[in-house]
């Protein structure tokens, strides 16, 4: 649900500059495929705020995890069928049990490949996509500046919001693939803490709502450095 912040900040980059490709990775690659098949802010934001949206993470046990992908699945079905990119795009997912990431680009990009890469693990089942299994791509690829690089991106704008105390430890343990010096990155974070780790698995109007504005606030200030 961290993620919303990520609204906010597109809200005032896009009146600064239209990127040339767009990467993401987890709920990121979400508002990317949006942005890229030219969703607006404001119909961006009203996504997040629908109530709907607060369902996907409910609780179920199953033999891989605890939350239930039926309503994941359902959104994903519903963004690949609503928006289709009109600039270059891609999304990192993550294989099991090997761990290696995978960048899929464009028009390999389906509904799947979209659950996949917010599957995150002991939660969501692994989604099968050609015979192997996937989840999120935020296990590896959280900030997926890699595969922008590869992609063809000599400069980037990072948003990054998983920026708290289990997300540094996570890649600790599991260090994240790296771009290469050459790549320059303009990285916006939150300049306040989005909250517990518990409210980026909980849903509410009022959180959605603050982390879009602070979003837009930060992006704001940053823009002398972003314009393109």
């Amino acid at each position: 649900m961290f993620a919303a912040w990520e609204v906010g900040a597109w809200k005032a980059l896009q009146r600064h500059f239209q990127p040339d490709l767009i990467v993401g990775a987890s709920a990121g690659a979400w508002n990317g495929w949006a942005i890229a098949g030219g969703c607006s802010p404001d119909e961006l934001a009203r996504d997040w705020l629908d109530p709907r949206t607060g369902k996907i993470m409910q609780l179920g046990l199953h033999s891989t995890g605890i939350l239930r992908p039926q309503a994941l699945h359902e959104k994903a079905r519903d963004l690949f069928a609503r928006f289709q990119p009109r600039v270059p795009f891609g999304l990192v997912m993550v294989e099991v049990p090997r761990l290696r990431m995978q960048l899929v680009r464009g028009p390999e990009v389906t509904w799947r490949h979209l659950a996949a890469t917010c599957a995150i693990p002991l939660c969501f089942p692994p989604v099968a996509i050609q015979g192997r299994s996937y989840v999120d791509g935020g296990l590896r690829a959280a900030l997926p500046l890699w595969a922008a690089e590869e992609m063809g991106a000599r400069r980037a704008v990072a948003l990054n919001v998983l920026t708290t105390l289990p997300f540094r430890a996570l890649r600790r343990v599991i260090p994240p693939r790296r771009p290469s010096a050459a790549l320059e990155v303009i990285r916006l974070e939150p300049s306040q803490r989005l909250g517990p780790l518990r409210d980026a698995a909980h849903w509410t109007t009022a959180n959605i709502e603050r982390w879009i504005e602070l979003g837009e606030r930060d992006a704001i200030r940053a823009a002398s450095s972003i314009t393109m």
